[in-house]
């Protein structure tokens, strides 16, 4: 399978260059969300140490988990699966590929 580059007007293969800029912003969004991660454990469970253990009886620390976790979630949809290079969107993308082609007759 060649490396094609969706674009409106025609498709074009990506340069060595190319390639090496993608894969270096597809990291470095993965990078940024494995760092998100890290910080909403870290600090969720420091919120949760304080709201069991130092404030009352009440267990409130789900609220900010929760609301963060949405967050995190949308976060790892548009990395891992929206995202350039997300298997979701790359499975789009082909198939939208095969079905232009199909219908103008290009390689």
């Amino acid at each position: 399978m060649s490396l094609l580059l969706p674009d409106f007007r025609t498709m074009r293969r990506l340069s060595s260059e190319d390639i090496e800029r993608l894969a270096h912003k597809r990291a470095g969004a993965k990078l940024g969300w494995y760092v998100h991660a890290s910080v909403y454990l870290i600090v969720n469970l420091f919120v949760f140490a304080i709201s069991s253990y130092g404030f009352g009886q009440r267990p409130w620390s789900v609220f900010p988990l929760l609301g963060w976790g949405v967050g995190l979630g949308l976060h790892g949809i548009s990395v891992f699966l929206l995202g350039a290079g997300g298997g979701f969107r790359e499975r789009l993308v082909d198939r939208e590929r095969e079905r232009l082609q199909r219908h103008h007759g290009g390689s």
